[in-house]
């Protein structure tokens, strides 16, 4: 990551889901810090106009609260959507014009994300979620051990929000991120 980027990262993130309505991630959006916070763009399900759509809408919001917005899939339509950044597993320093952020569940998808140039991961989940209510968690203890291993900023995701910010220090974490905690669905 270069200097400019570590310095401008920010430490809240929204996170989209096709489980919550458009109108409250506009809205969750609009309550994103100025400045402070950035949106990670999925939607992977979306028909592709609708997809756009929500899109250049969040756009519009994180360049008029200067946010940073990052697209989940290639650095090339990152490129082409005029996104800040992109999101997902895709192999190479493809673009190093973007941020990039990688997800993360595992001590082997860290080092792969890391080698393949990520500036940043998204590691979940620490806690029980809603959108993934059986699935298992990382707890404190594993997540702390991979997030000092990174080599690169991490984000907490998975059941966290602002009150938890300073057990998040005390694990390794650079910020947080959340669907429901930060549109209301919780």
């Amino acid at each position: 990551m270069t200097p400019r980027h570590r310095k401008k990262l920010p430490g809240l993130w929204l996170m989209t889901d096709e489980r919550v309505a458009p109108d409250l991630l506009v809205k969750a959006a609009r309550r994103l810090p100025k400045g402070r916070a950035g949106i990670v763009f999925r939607h992977y399900r979306t028909a592709a106009p609708a997809r756009r759509h929500l899109f250049d809408t969040l756009r519009a919001i994180a360049r008029r609260r200067r946010l940073v917005l990052m697209l989940a899939g290639t650095a090339r339509q990152a490129m082409a959507w005029r996104a800040d950044g992109w999101h997902g597993h895709g192999a190479g320093h493809a673009c190093r014009l973007l941020l990039r952020s990688a997800p993360v569940h595992n001590a082997p998808q860290l080092h792969r994300a890391v080698a393949a140039g990520a500036d940043f991961v998204f590691l979940s989940p620490l806690f029980p979620t809603l959108s993934h209510p059986d699935g298992p968690t990382l707890g404190r203890v594993r997540f702390a051990a991979l997030a000092h291993q990174a080599g690169v900023p991490v984000m907490a995701l998975g059941g966290v929000g602002g009150n938890h910010r300073p057990m998040l220090r005390r694990l390794g974490a650079a910020g947080w991120a959340a669907i429901d905690g930060l549109t209301g669905q919780s």
